[in-house]
């Protein structure tokens, strides 16, 4: 058997790692030839693959940046991009971009499994249609199914092998297709009834979390103006051993998908004159926190006589989660632009993610980080950092992930 995968990022190259590991030959593509020359090189470039992985399926995975000897494959999966627009909208272009060209090399009785996040009926009314352009239809000639990715970067608890894998498949054929690759890495598959299903099913996992963040976020405004310690509210209410889930206040959504989801499911809830009121509330709860930890920043320094122009503002973290170094849609950023142009001095430090093109602000070590610092402000609480140590120096911090203990110095702030 050999496997096609259209997009090396993290969704993509993981994949590939999982089925050349299963034995199985593996053509991946990508248009990036970084991409392309730090595989064939046995560099890895995503935190879930180590170099050592690569290297133990060297033989199995064959890379390229030409899309033509997807033709031979017996299955090919579509892994690229589906981001927002600039006007936080579906931006399919990359998507039906690679469905364009896979229309004039699909071939009789292979199988296409779509495995981008999008919302309901891209696989059916978008993708399908591009595919059969070369006049094999869809269902009939060759099979077509959508099985969400559901990766946390990170992770190593969770991992390809033992997440139970989504398949819903353009008719029963294609489902039994789909299922049949999947079982060859995945411990479980799922079979749901069609794509539209598969597809809404990751939105929902999404916008499960982005609703109670946003929840516990709107809450941690209110308790600001109330004096009250949202974290030992959380610790509280997380001591019910039934009806709750804890979710934690912060900087806001970062990543590849909380923060993008639920703004695909709005927009085409609207193409059926149905406004998701309850989804977008959280968006806009989501989105307003970066300026909130501003906000709550220059309080700070004002109870200290300080004024935020002029003083050095040390950020630790500016990925969107800690133990990866994704940058995508992470709150940071937007802090960061604020703090600019708010006259602040900036520097930052992250032991994943070295600088930040397009920005001026620099990264630096931990000590040069925080020595002289005004204050210190925790976005993103990586492990290996001892906070409490940096707390005890008598430094002033503004810890917005909760991983200060307040004890530990005299001049800490919590969100």
């Amino acid at each position: 058997m050999r496997v096609g995968i259209v997009g090396l990022g993290y969704v993509g190259l993981p994949l590939a790692v999982g089925f050349a590991s299963a034995g199985v030959e593996v053509l991946g593509v990508d248009l990036d030839q970084r991409k392309v020359e730090a595989i064939a090189a046995g560099r890895s470039y995503v935190e879930d693959v180590s170099d050592a992985a690569l290297e133990e399926v060297r033989g199995r995975i064959e890379v390229s940046a030409n899309h033509a000897a997807l033709a031979a494959c017996d299955a090919i999966l579509i892994c690229v991009p589906t981001p927002l627009t600039a006007n936080r909208e579906p931006d399919l272009a990359p998507l039906l971009g690679c469905a364009e060209v896979l229309g004039s090399l699909v071939a009789p009785g292979q199988l296409v499994v779509l495995e981008s996040t999008t919302y309901p009926g891209t696989t059916r009314e978008r993708v399908a249609p591009l595919l059969e352009a070369g006049g094999l239809r869809a269902g009939v000639d060759f099979n077509l199914a959508y099985s969400p990715e559901r990766v946390d970067p990170g992770r190593t608890d969770y991992t390809l092998a033992n997440t139970p894998k989504i398949v819903g498949g353009l008719t029963e054929e294609c489902g039994d297709r789909a299922q049949e690759l999947y079982r060859l890495v995945c411990d479980e598959v799922v079979r749901v009834a069609t794509p539209e299903v598969a597809e809404l099913s990751k939105l929902l996992e999404n916008i499960f979390r982005a609703v109670n963040i946003a929840l516990v976020n709107e809450l941690a405004l209110l308790t600001d103006r109330m004096g009250i310690d949202i974290w030992q509210v959380v610790d509280a209410a997380a001591t019910k051993p039934y009806g709750f889930m804890r979710f934690e206040p912060g900087p806001g959504m970062g990543g590849h998908c909380l923060p993008v989801d639920p703004f695909y499911l709005a927009w085409r809830a609207r193409e059926f004159d149905t406004a998701t009121e309850f989804i977008e509330l959280a968006g806009k709860v989501n989105q307003q926190m970066p300026h909130h930890c501003v906000a709550k920043l220059q309080r700070t320094l004002n109870d200290r006589g300080r004024a935020v122009r002029g003083s050095r503002i040390a950020l630790l973290g500016v990925s969107y989660k800690p133990g990866v170094g994704d940058t995508r849609e992470s709150p940071a950023l937007k802090i960061i632009d604020l703090l600019g142009e708010l006259g602040a001095e900036v520097v930052f430090h992250d032991p994943y993610v070295a600088e930040l093109p397009g920005r001026s602000v620099r990264g630096v070590a931990l000590e040069e980080a925080v020595d002289g610092a005004d204050l210190v402000l925790v976005v993103t609480a990586h492990r290996g950092i001892d906070y409490d140590a940096i707390a005890a120096r008598g430094l002033c911090m503004l810890d917005l992930r909760g991983v200060v203990d307040p004890a530990a110095g005299p001049d800490v702030v919590r969100l």
